[in-house]
Protein backbone atom coordinates (compact mmCIF):
# COMPACT_ATOMS: atom_id res chain seq x y z
CA UNK A 1 0.00 0.00 0.00
CA UNK A 2 2.85 2.57 1.10
CA UNK A 3 4.87 1.98 -2.00
CA UNK A 4 1.61 2.29 -4.19
CA UNK A 5 1.15 5.86 -2.38
CA UNK A 6 4.59 6.80 -2.68
CA UNK A 7 4.94 5.96 -6.25
CA UNK A 8 2.00 8.39 -6.63
CA UNK A 9 2.77 11.13 -4.63
CA UNK A 10 3.28 14.38 -6.48
CA UNK A 11 6.07 15.69 -3.83
CA UNK A 12 8.82 13.19 -2.47
CA UNK A 13 11.29 13.92 -0.58
CA UNK A 14 14.03 10.94 -1.03
CA UNK A 15 16.59 10.02 2.19
CA UNK A 16 17.68 10.62 5.35
CA UNK A 17 19.39 14.29 5.42
CA UNK A 18 16.45 15.48 3.28
CA UNK A 19 13.55 14.15 4.89
CA UNK A 20 14.77 15.63 8.18
CA UNK A 21 15.33 18.64 6.49
CA UNK A 22 11.81 19.14 5.40
CA UNK A 23 10.82 17.80 8.53
CA UNK A 24 12.37 20.81 10.43
CA UNK A 25 10.69 23.06 7.90
CA UNK A 26 7.18 21.70 8.40
CA UNK A 27 6.70 20.73 4.57
CA UNK A 28 5.89 16.99 5.59
CA UNK A 29 2.42 14.96 5.17
CA UNK A 30 3.97 11.77 6.03
CA UNK A 31 7.00 9.69 6.69
CA UNK A 32 7.97 6.34 4.88
CA UNK A 33 10.60 4.01 6.75
CA UNK A 34 12.03 1.07 5.43
CA UNK A 35 12.38 -1.72 7.85
CA UNK A 36 15.39 -3.26 6.29
CA UNK A 37 17.48 -0.27 6.80
CA UNK A 38 20.24 0.60 9.11
CA UNK A 39 18.16 1.85 12.82
CA UNK A 40 20.88 4.28 13.33
CA UNK A 41 20.11 5.75 10.05
CA UNK A 42 16.37 5.82 10.59
CA UNK A 43 16.45 6.60 14.28
CA UNK A 44 16.32 10.35 13.79
CA UNK A 45 13.47 10.49 11.35
CA UNK A 46 11.54 8.32 13.27
CA UNK A 47 11.53 10.94 16.69
CA UNK A 48 11.62 14.04 14.64
CA UNK A 49 8.20 12.38 12.95
CA UNK A 50 7.01 11.86 16.23
CA UNK A 51 7.85 15.10 17.70
CA UNK A 52 5.96 16.52 15.31
CA UNK A 53 3.35 14.47 14.61
CA UNK A 54 3.31 13.17 11.38
CA UNK A 55 2.29 9.74 10.38
CA UNK A 56 5.18 7.29 10.03
CA UNK A 57 4.53 4.33 7.48
CA UNK A 58 6.80 1.17 7.45
CA UNK A 59 7.46 -0.74 4.70
CA UNK A 60 9.89 -4.11 4.37
CA UNK A 61 12.21 -3.27 1.59
CA UNK A 62 14.80 -0.05 1.16
CA UNK A 63 15.06 -1.40 -2.47
CA UNK A 64 11.43 -1.17 -3.45
CA UNK A 65 11.24 1.98 -1.62
CA UNK A 66 13.41 2.90 -3.84
CA UNK A 67 12.10 1.69 -7.13
CA UNK A 68 8.72 3.12 -5.72
CA UNK A 69 10.43 6.27 -5.88
CA UNK A 70 11.87 6.24 -9.43
CA UNK A 71 15.95 5.83 -8.67
CA UNK A 72 17.75 3.01 -8.59
CA UNK A 73 19.06 2.52 -5.67
CA UNK A 74 17.79 1.88 -2.14
CA UNK A 75 15.92 4.30 -0.23
CA UNK A 76 15.86 4.44 3.90
CA UNK A 77 13.51 6.92 4.58
CA UNK A 78 11.17 8.78 2.11
CA UNK A 79 8.46 11.68 3.07
CA UNK A 80 5.58 12.95 1.08
CA UNK A 81 5.46 16.76 1.52
CA UNK A 82 2.29 18.24 1.34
Amino acid sequence: MSYEKVSQAKELVIGTKQTLKAIKEKQVIEVIIAEDADQRVTNKVLVAAEENGIPIFKVDSMKKLGKACGIEVGAATVAIKG
